[in-house]
């Protein structure tokens, strides 16, 4: 069993408390992924788990659960040690055989605070993302219960992680698609077209790195400033016009690769 990074080990002891209380006996597995396995954690990073049960999650679970993840988890930026988390649960029956689109029973993240608190739960639902979590997961994990992730799930098939990032950036049309979360989306915005254009998953620095050698000048600039935020902990605040400009070039730099 691998142990988490020490800044983060009492927060994470607590969440896997957390999921033992409620999944008990139906705990499979339990992975450590992202940027506390894969770059380093930098100030407005994640946790990120990822929760294996046998089949479906009931309602009463899930819900019972997610109120319980908001006393281990905060919002990013915050003046305590407690980072945000964000928590997904899959249920092995739906995965393993792998199948497009895949079903998650359960995720748990900062951006859900406020509605969870209210009583108002996401279902579980197909989720075209966990392609590409799941590939993330067999190249950098850390297995904190269970089996090591190469030897529970079955590679995605790269058809389908295309698929994924299809869908991913199809979410990104308009100013409300991304207003408040401008330092996010454009991160992934280059490791998407950094892994359509290489086959590989690289981290956000590194592919943000990689995507300002192909960028037009002050689009290049816009990047940097949002590297240097994720790196940094700085505030990043950029006017809508350049964001705009900056996701409809990275889109149809990613479609052209996908089309090929």
């Amino acid at each position: 069993m691998a142990m988490p990074p020490p800044g983060i080990a009492a927060q994470v002891s607590g969440t896997l408390s957390a999921l033992e209380r409620h999944l008990g006996g139906d705990l499979r597995a339990i992975h450590l992924y992202g940027s506390a396995v894969d770059g380093g954690l930098k100030p407005h990073s994640d946790i990120d788990l990822m929760v294996s049960v046998p089949t479906w999650l009931k309602d009463d679970v899930r819900n019972a659960l997610m109120q319980e993840l908001l006393a281990h988890s905060a919002p990013p930026g915050g003046p305590g040690i407690l980072r945000p988390l964000e928590v997904t649960v899959v249920a092995l029956s739906e995965l393993v055989p792998w199948r497009y689109p895949p079903r998650r029973e359960m995720q748990f993240g900062e951006w859900l605070r406020e509605d969870i608190g209210a009583g108002r739960f996401e279902p579980a639902m197909a989720d075209p993302d966990l392609a590409i979590l799941m590939t993330k997961l067999r190249l950098h994990s850390a297995a904190l219960h269970g089996p090591e992730a190469e030897d529970l799930f079955e590679p995605v098939p790269l058809s389908d992680l295309r698929k994924a990032f299809a869908a991913t950036i199809a979410q990104w049309n308009a100013e409300p698609d991304w207003r408040g979360d401008e330092r996010n989306i454009i991160l992934a915005l280059a490791r998407i077209w950094f892994s359509v254009s290489t086959g590989s998953i690289a981290s956000k620095d590194a592919a943000a790195a990689w995507a300002a050698e192909r960028l037009p000048p002050a689009d290049a600039a816009l990047l940097a400033g949002a590297a240097a935020s994720y790196l940094g902990g700085r505030e990043f605040q950029p006017a809508s016009g350049p964001v705009a400009d900056f996701i409809r070039f990275c889109k149809a730099e990613i479609e052209r690769e996908l089309s090929r």
